[in-house]
């Protein structure tokens, strides 16, 4: 979503209007408030809220997808180690460090 210079508000103008900008916001506006000239926070409508979130999630689950089948295939390409034996390798080096 593009932005105008109508939905960018200083922290004092939102303060003076908040509630004609929740109105803006309910009909479909996102307003971006600043504090010092610097983009402070946002004014989104809760149900786009839950969206992006709901965006985030599947994104993460994709990402997790993707990472499951990069193991899936080190599996069958023979690139797999013995877990115990791993565990076992790393808290002998641990040891050795703190030893040192």
């Amino acid at each position: 979503m593009a932005f105008t210079a109508n939905d960018v508000v200083p922290l004092a103008q939102a303060r003076a209007t908040l509630s004609d900008l929740v109105e803006q916001v309910k009909a479909g506006a996102e307003k971006i408030i600043t504090k010092n000239g610097e983009s402070y926070v946002a004014i989104i409508d809760s149900q786009r809220l839950d969206y992006y979130h709901q965006l985030e999630r599947e994104r993460i689950h994709l990402l997790l997808i993707d990472e499951a089948g990069k193991g899936l295939d080190d599996i069958a390409a023979g690139k797999v180690k013995n877990a115990h034996s791993t565990l076992s390798a790393l808290k002998r080096r641990r040891a050795a460090k703190v030893r040192a």
